[in-house]
């Protein structure tokens, strides 16, 4: 089996509204399909000239465009972006905020078998074609949509403040003011590591620990159950590329010190939240799928929380990443609180989570977050992230999750 190593990538402004530009689908990709390839040292012709040989595939990552932009048939689209995909093998991958991380897995997997050389893995979303409220409805199809969703005001975020409450009810030896503390901190941290990156949305914003922590007000209201405002990932429009090869094209390239996906965990909790806790008795964790996805990536990779240096995080809701902490490992489940309050996963931490800002702070276009990651994660383990660099980063580990933690995608990637 193929190793599979990632050539570089790119990603679009986060901060951008492509509507008040005048911009759409076809501008949004071929922007960042042009700079994703620039960056991995390849043009249009030469996945043209790959093409003649059956050694390139692409893979697109998106959720719902056919709400947001009444679209549908999108792998096809990259035919429009340049005639240098012409007869390319393209397809869209869909698991709702995991979207591009199935494209990712479906990419990896064709170069581990051989079938492939190069893998160009495109992530995208334009969510702010409609009013919020509209948008939320959309979104609300990544849960099951006719129990979870219709007829609800802002699903996902009542369901992870469910997520919020379950956490609480788990562990009984947690005080909710140590764990809404946790989430306010956590929140804090996001938007700080983001005024790092000069592509994050809210890299002009400001959030206080005063605010974060202090819900229920006219700057922090109460969105689902506990959860503040401050306790969510944005509305975003953008993309972001990322194109894998084998070591193969590597050596025909006379290319080196390209950083390897070392590993990989991809499991589906119960689609239903109800069923997930209800699947949760039995386990100390409260996704316990989620921690079998990094299991399995720890697994396959060979390594452990120890030889991890940084990691991105799904923290859709402060409460996601939350539960992401004791699911990497870094503590054990019901005592997350420890690395938040120690400083262990801000920036400058032993073990720093979303130095990008994450979803919280970098934005959210739905389909392009787990490109993004993976894309991040190969900015840190070739130190080239820049302000947010994590010093002496050599392997890194992604979770992508989609809907309420049923989809559940972990990455390791690093140095050789």
């Amino acid at each position: 089996m193929s190793k599979v190593y990632i050539l570089g990538g790119a990603q679009t402004d986060f901060e951008r509204n492509w509507k008040k530009e005048g911009k759409g689908m076809i501008a949004l990709l071929k922007e960042v399909l042009t700079d994703g390839l620039n960056h991995a040292g390849l043009t249009f012709d030469d996945v043209k000239e790959l093409n003649k040989e059956n050694r390139v595939a692409c893979f697109v990552g998106n959720f719902i465009a056919e709400k947001y932009t009444d679209q549908g048939h999108l792998g096809a689209f990259l035919t429009e972006v340049d005639p240098a995909f012409y007869g390319v093998p393209s397809a869209r991958y869909e698991a709702a905020c995991a979207s591009s991380s199935a494209a990712i897995d479906a990419g990896a997997t064709k170069i581990r078998s051989g079938d492939y050389d190069v893998c160009v893995v495109v992530g995208w979303e334009l969510m702010k074609t409609v009013e919020s409220s509209v948008g939320g409805d959309y979104l609300g199809r990544a849960a099951y949509y006719e129990k979870e969703g219709k007829g609800i005001e802002l699903p996902f975020p009542k369901l992870f403040g469910r997520l919020a409450d379950e956490t609480l009810k788990k562990y009984p030896w947690l005080d909710e003011q140590r764990y809404m503390d946790a989430l306010a901190r956590i929140s804090v941290t996001n938007y700080d590591n983001a005024k790092r990156n000069p592509l994050a949305q809210t890299r002009r914003w400001f959030m206080s620990y005063e605010q974060a922590s202090t819900r229920d007000t006219e700057t922090n209201p109460l969105v689902g159950g506990r959860l503040g405002v401050s306790d969510c990932s944005q509305v975003t429009d953008g993309a972001a590329v990322v194109v894998l090869c084998s070591e193969r094209f590597l050596e025909e390239r006379d290319i080196e010190n390209k950083p390897v996906v070392k590993g990989y965990g991809h499991r589906t909790a119960p689609m239903l939240f109800e069923k997930k806790m209800a699947d949760n008795e039995g386990s100390e964790y409260t996704l316990p799928w989620t921690r079998q996805a990094a299991l399995d990536a720890y697994r396959r990779s060979g390594l452990t929380v120890d030889d991890i240096d940084v990691f991105e995080t799904h923290d859709c809701f402060t409460s996601s990443e939350y539960a992401a902490i004791s699911a990497f490992g870094l503590t054990e489940p019901g005592k997350e609180y420890e690395a938040v309050e120690s400083g262990q996963i801000s920036f400058s931490g032993s073990k720093p989570i979303n130095p990008s800002g994450g979803l919280i702070g970098c934005g959210h276009p739905v389909g392009a977050s787990g490109a993004r990651m993976l894309l991040d994660l190969y900015k840190q383990v070739t130190g080239t992230a820049g302000e947010y660099q994590v010093q002496g980063a050599r392997n890194g580990m992604m979770l992508n999750i989609g809907g309420s933690a049923t989809t559940n995608y972990v990455f390791v990637v690093g140095k050789e």
